[in-house]
């Protein structure tokens, strides 16, 4: 909108700090991380405590990966990308996940390497201690990330913190096999690594398909669509709203579109005027920029129209896959009746609009129809 959002526009300054941040905090915990148990995986020759360095290197450059993207997306649109640069958080998150994959894939590969060539190791006390600090460093690490990517909506954060708790599994389970070494001589570490590489590989690629999603285009959130639809119904003289299409570009960069029904009584002024309202105060509520606002008349003069409407609604309505009838109107000089249905994904539209443009021909043969298919595209 032109006159902006100075709330809004605080919000998402403050969240790409509060990213930034994070990010920051992630990577100097993680090089400290790196350098204690690089250390003390080469002193005590296990390829546990050296994988596991190995993946808190991986946390580090993820981080750094996160505020790469966060400092682009912040840049102002322009002619080539008019919409903004907001998608490249998502296109960050891929990358850690991808970031997270490898380092699952690297430490398969080693524990591997360890079975078919087993190497003793030797634990020291001092070791032990530094791995247990190690996994409560990572625990307290993941959960202030995962809390700070759900407060500002970020995958990148998000999929940061969901790897720290795996790397304190990944750190416990180490920090297990040397003392079970320490006590009865047995080595586990090889075995160990194999299933917590599972474990992280499943991870990275659980992440990955939600990044995806989000670069693809998942459904808008249930929650948000149905508020801005109820937002809507409450100006007058609305009678309802549909139609709804939200489109992301990146966190809290919402643009969408919509259709309104309204009196047919109503003039072109008045619903400009009425628009215009409707623009600003979803802007201001949610921060959605409704580019485009289409408008179904409503009959509201005729009885008989009312009487059809309410005939066909229920022969529409008869079908599961019909979700939703609206934008009826009929002009009963021209002999028209025109309206929008809903169609579900369990039936091609060709195929909807086949069954439904028989059967109310049947009943009504002296009109014209036209039934505009739609897509259940929200909630």
């Amino acid at each position: 909108m032109s006159d902006g959002n100075p709330a809004l526009l605080d919000q998402v300054i403050k969240r790409e700090k509060t990213i930034i941040k994070t990010s920051i905090i992630g990577i100097i915990a993680n090089l400290f991380l790196v350098a204690f148990k690089a250390v003390i995986g080469i002193i005590s020759n296990s390829i546990a405590i050296i994988l596991d360095a190995v993946n808190n290197l991986s946390d580090a450059v993820s981080s750094m990966v996160t505020i790469f993207g966060t400092v682009l997306a912040k840049k102002n649109p322009t002619k080539k990308h008019p919409m903004g640069y907001g998608r490249i958080e998502y296109l960050t998150a891929m990358i850690v996940s991808a970031i997270v994959l490898y380092a699952g894939i690297t430490a398969m590969v080693e524990s591997i390497k360890k079975i078919i060539h087993p190497e003793e190791a030797e634990y020291s006390y001092v070791s032990l201690i530094i791995i247990a600090v190690a996994v409560a460093v990572k625990i307290v690490l993941g959960i202030y990330v995962k809390a700070k990517g759900r407060q500002t909506k970020s995958n990148a954060l998000l999929a940061s913190g969901t790897d720290a708790f795996f790397d304190a599994i990944l750190s416990t389970a180490v920090l297990a096999t040397a003392i079970i070494f320490k006590l009865t001589g047995l080595s586990l570490e090889a075995y160990v690594s194999v299933i917590i590489s599972v474990i992280i590989i499943k991870s990275g690629i659980e992440l990955m398909i939600d990044t995806l999603n989000d670069i693809l285009g998942a459904r808008a959130d249930s929650d948000l669509t149905k508020d801005i639809k109820k937002s809507i119904c409450e100006i007058e003289p609305v009678i309802g709203a549909y139609d709804l299409i939200v489109n992301n570009y990146g966190p809290n960069k919402d643009y969408a579109s919509v259709h309104i029904e309204l009196p047919d009584t109503m003039t072109v002024d008045e619903v400009d005027l009425l628009t215009r309202k409707i623009q600003s105060k979803i802007y201001n509520e949610y921060g959605v920029i409704l580019t485009g606002v289409g408008v179904y008349s409503f009959n509201t003069k005729d009885e008989k129209a009312a009487k059809i409407r309410n005939d066909i609604q229920r022969i529409v309505l008869s079908h599961d896959w019909a979700l939703q009838m609206h934008g009826f109107y009929l002009e009963e000089e021209n002999k028209t009746i025109r309206f929008d249905v809903v169609f579900s994904f369990d039936i091609r539209p060709a195929e909807g609009l086949k069954t439904l443009t028989d059967e109310i021909n049947d009943k009504y043969p002296e009109y014209k129809l036209t039934i505009a298919p739609d897509v259940d595209t929200t909630d």
